[in-house]
């Protein structure tokens, strides 16, 4: 059906094809999904996309919504999932593989790649778009660890991209998002890790304003092998009341040396219990369920340089008000700032915090349900810059605006329209040539 293309064809009807047509609960109707199984398949079926005018989606670990479409074709990367260790603790990475899979393959070798939150998350999609994950205030973001990429251009040419080949496609590539070509394999310099110190601090939810200062100010003077994270969630029923919790990583096995680091925050306000231990790497990694198709989720997120009192107390005020909303606040200042904003396409390198809030809406909400939580977030947004990609569940209006700076921008502009000119690559957080 396609010259060339030595993978699978899922058409529709099968059980395969409505995987590979799913993506974060959504589901699309295109007219075929197909697994490549090496950068050749791919560049054989961006091919036969173009001839057919396809719209053309790729997916990796399929936890993005805008990686599907109707009546097109879904390039799944799924069967391209190899983890290899190299010489000098270099690993190749098939980007179809899920990051839970690596951490599972790394552990016989004491190594960890600075990556996600989520088993199932593909390394392709968190890689592109920066990856923020346990291990980023030790190591930065994943694509500060990358070395170089196997990249298939949309005219069919195989590339490796880094910092001596293909240098402007590499410097998009990181943060960029899929739009510049469709990445087959990455090669990350890995970092030793024998395990780490793990688990989550149950805090009262009325405490939330007063945890999250008293969070902040630990953060602020604890080694950076110390990453935390504070969430809260709202009721959703009897059987699922509200939380608020603070999850810490440490990223070494010494527990002596990780609960010096840790114990301050048992003595937060509101603290009621904890269950922090030594664990593998593997075992920190969440599977949280899809939400429903149904459900309207309306998102935003931002990067805050300080994270003070007075934007603590916007923060807390908008939680209250929302009721429905799911809070999480990430420590990240450490070695992601270390990089230069303008040495990767991911600019937001003087943040101290990530921010981010996702309210649920039942499908018949009127709009001016969403206006008012927009509005709320409006307060809260004028303490923080940028926004984050991979936490991005649409492409709302703004949203380029917010992942990049002007100069970022105009840059990631121009190598579009070298690497994509048509933009074959558009059912993603689009760069529009």
């Amino acid at each position: 059906m396609i010259d060339g293309f030595a993978g699978t064809i899922l058409l529709p009807g099968s059980d395969e094809y409505l995987m590979a047509a799913t993506a974060y609960g959504k589901v699309g109707r295109p007219r075929l999904a197909a697994r490549p199984t090496d950068a050749a398949d791919v560049a054989a079926g961006i091919a036969y996309a173009r001839a057919e005018g396809l719209e053309l989606s790729v997916r990796s670990g399929g936890h993005s919504p805008l990686n599907i479409n109707d009546g097109g074709m879904v390039l799944d990367l799924s069967r391209i999932r190899d983890v290899e260790v190299l010489g000098g603790d270099r690993v190749r990475l098939g980007s179809g593989a899920t990051w839970g899979s690596v951490a599972q393959e790394l552990i016989e070798y004491d190594l960890a790649v600075s990556s996600g939150d989520t088993y199932t998350v593909g390394v392709g999609g968190l890689t592109l778009g920066g990856g923020i994950g346990w291990l980023v205030r030790q190591h930065g973001l994943a694509i500060d660890s990358l070395l170089e990429a196997e990249v298939v251009l949309t005219d069919g040419a195989i590339v490796t991209a880094s910092d001596t080949s293909e240098p402007e496609l590499f410097w998009a590539l990181r943060g960029g998002g899929g739009n510049f070509g469709v990445v087959t394999r990455f090669t990350f310099q890995a970092h030793p890790l024998r395990g780490v110190v793990f688990g989550s601090i149950d805090v009262h939810p009325a405490a939330l304003a007063d945890l999250l200062c008293g969070w902040r100010d630990v953060m602020r003077a604890a080694p950076e092998k110390l990453n935390s994270t504070v969430y809260s969630t709202p009721e959703f029923g009897p059987e699922m009341p509200a939380e608020t919790k603070v999850l810490v990583c440490y990223g070494g096995a010494d527990v002596d040396e990780a609960m010096s680091a840790i114990r301050p925050l048992f003595a937060l306000p509101g603290v009621t219990g904890n269950d922090v231990d030594r664990r593998l790497f593997v075992e920190v990694f969440d599977e949280p369920s899809a939400p429903p198709g149904s459900i309207r989720i309306v998102d935003r997120n931002g990067f805050a340089r300080d994270f003070d009192d007075p934007l603590i107390e916007r923060l807390t005020t908008m939680h209250a008000e929302l009721r429905s909303a799911v809070l999480m606040v990430r420590y990240v200042r450490g070695a992601l700032n270390r990089v230069s904003a303008d040495a990767t396409a991911f600019a937001h390198r003087d943040a101290e915090v990530f921010v981010s809030s996702a309210a649920f809406l039942p499908p018949d909400a009127p709009d001016s349900a969403e206006r008012r939580i927009l509005d709320d977030w409006s307060v809260v947004a004028e303490g923080l810059t940028g926004t984050y990609g991979n936490f991005s569940l649409s492409a709302y209006p703004d949203v380029f605006d917010l992942m990049y700076p002007p100069k970022t921008a105009e840059r990631l502009r121009a190598a579009k329209r070298r690497y994509d000119p048509e933009n074959v690559l558009a059912h993603n957080l689009n760069i529009v040539p």
